[in-house]
């Protein structure tokens, strides 16, 4: 068995490497100008749609994007670029920033962000693009077909670092202000906000779920999934801030963090469970793939279960909203009518999300210790 030591540096350098390579698969989101510029210029190929598309604007908020779109006032839209990272056998490594694409209408260094527009104007509907991805193009701006890998600092990706680097200095502050108190004094300021949580995760999640002395150690680790995707879930409530948890992509790599652990603190007693339980030999043929396929089920509903709730909840707020602005466009007083009932409705959910945000990253840290707690499980039980 390894360390807990080189156990969390294999784990730090597990989460950098899935930073790096699962944001080539996420898809992008254009910003909210380049939506309407894209719109206004594809009607001479186009009918031009007709009332407030809401389906177009939820989405596009969910999703991920190479930029990020703080607010719109008026004509004035405050978007920050974020560095596209692209990688192909024939140019090699480029970098750049986003805004060299000048809100999606014009290809850099022979790569294009793919829009709605785009696609229609080239008539690359079958094509199998995907709005938001970047693609190389030739000079005529048409697909090559050239495979080229997006390494890119998204939009997702950026509120990642953000909730990684609050996460470490919150903690670095608490820890400093143990040491400088003592742990025997009553805690003060954050501290005193932080510790009950601690002491929670430790005494009533990681414990009576991880048997014996090996519970301390799984401890920073349980801690530190809590955290991660707290912040991350209090993030996705912020207006002009990232769904991070609400994307499938970033789920999965915490899932196969989690199922990393489960592996690693998996014994012999555990395997001859799987594939020889205590069952007889008829039942064995049936119950051993069975035991098998649940080894990685567990991982995929700790997946399945955060994107879906984070993500339907983004979704049925923005639906809300959305109302007002299709009850508008069909009548400007049925909008105005509309409006009052739709801020009530919000503040509900807003509120029910906000504890969502919590039972979440509970439940993914409370499960994943019971996942760990399983695979140990067998030698707990030959003790006793």
């Amino acid at each position: 068995m390894i360390s807990f030591r080189q156990f969390k540096i294999s784990l730090v350098a597990f989460v950098t490497a899935l930073s790096l390579g699962f944001s080539s698969n996420v898809k992008a989101q254009d910003a909210h100008e380049a939506e309407h510029k894209a719109e206004a210029s594809a009607e001479a190929h186009h009918e031009e749609k007709k009332g407030f598309d809401a389906k177009e604007v939820i989405l596009g908020h969910v999703k991920d994007a190479h930029d990020w779109h703080i607010l719109s006032i008026g004509e004035t839209h405050v978007t920050v670029p974020l560095p596209v990272i692209m990688y192909s056998p024939s140019k090699g490594l480029s970098v750049f920033s986003s805004s060299k694409f000048h809100h999606g209408h014009e290809a850099h260094d022979g790569y294009f962000l793919v829009n709605s527009h785009y696609i229609h104007e080239h008539h690359l509907e079958e094509a199998g693009l995907v709005e938001g991805t970047i693609i190389a193009v030739d000079e005529a701006g048409l697909p090559t077909g050239e495979k080229v890998y997006d390494w890119s600092i998204t939009k997702n990706v950026t509120f990642m670092l953000i909730a990684s680097i609050i996460l470490v200095v919150l903690m670095i502050g608490v820890a400093n202000a143990y040491k400088k108190r003592g742990a025997k004094k009553a805690p003060k300021g954050f501290q005193s906000l932080v510790e009950p949580v601690i002491i929670f995760i430790r005494d009533e999640v990681v414990k009576p779920n991880i048997p014996g002395k090996r519970a301390e150690g799984y401890v920073p680790f349980i801690l530190t999934i809590f955290f991660f995707i707290l912040i991350n879930n209090l993030f996705g409530l912020l207006p002009g801030a990232a769904n991070v948890t609400g994307n499938i992509a970033v789920t999965l790599a915490l899932g196969i963090i989690s199922f990393i652990a489960i592996l690693i603190s998996t014994n012999r007693h555990f395997w001859g469970h799987i594939f020889n339980p205590p069952v007889p030999m008829g039942v064995k043929v049936i119950l051993a793939p069975v035991e098998l396929i649940g080894v990685f089920t567990k991982p995929v509903s700790l997946i399945i279960r955060l994107f879906a709730n984070i993500l339907a909840g983004h979704i049925i707020i923005l639906s809300i909203i959305s109302l007002v602005f299709i009850f508008g466009s069909l009548q400007p007083v049925a909008g105005y009518g509309f409006l009052p009932i739709t801020i009530a409705f919000n503040l509900v959910m807003m509120m029910l999300e906000l504890l969502v945000a919590f039972i979440q990253a509970f439940i993914f840290a409370n499960l994943t210790a019971v996942f760990i707690g399983q695979a140990m499980e067998g030698a707990h039980d030959d003790h006793h």
